[in-house]
């Protein structure tokens, strides 16, 4: 326990060490302007010099070690979070009998393969039903209003599948 606060207490020493620099960097920038320069160009100057100070000490600060070594840790722990919350959801789902999320999974894949199959089966009837369409329409038999209207179901068919996919 005692060397844990010890380390903590060094990377916050060595974050405040980083800001501290930070802070007399950006001081540094405001006071190295020139008397002569009118007062925009002064400005810009001392805009540069900020920017400048505060890219370099957020580049150095976020590649110091130990801003990298707690960004694994965080990220460590994040991970073993998520694991532990699925593993604890499958064993809850699991105790009350429910479906496990693979279980739901394969429903779902067998309802779009299904889907699939039910939606190329309608493109094949309509193609059908248009073709009889077409060769009553040769025949003189089909009327001018049924072949609209066969028209539009076979459109409306087609249209359907590639909005759904």
């Amino acid at each position: 326990m005692d060397q844990d606060f010890e380390k903590t207490a060094e990377q916050a020493a060595a974050f405040q060490r980083l800001w501290v620099d930070s802070a007399s960097k950006i001081v540094q920038a405001a006071f190295t302007i020139t008397p002569n320069s009118p007062p925009p160009e002064i400005m810009r100057q001392i805009r540069a010099g900020i920017f400048q100070a505060l890219a370099s000490s957020w580049e150095e600060f976020m590649r110091s070690p130990q801003f990298l070594e707690g960004m694994k840790q965080w990220m460590e722990n994040a991970i073993t979070f998520r694991k532990m919350t699925t593993d604890f959801m499958a064993r809850v789902r699991n105790e009350m009998q429910a479906p496990s999320r693979e279980d739901i999974d394969t429903v779902m894949l067998n309802i779009r393969h299904l889907e699939k199959r039910l939606l190329d089966r309608l493109d094949e009837l309509a193609t059908q039903v248009n073709a009889m369409n077409h060769s009553a329409a040769g025949n003189g038999r089909a009327r001018p209003r049924a072949r609209a209207a066969a028209r539009r179901a076979t459109a409306k068919v087609r249209r359907a599948p590639a909005q759904k996919r």
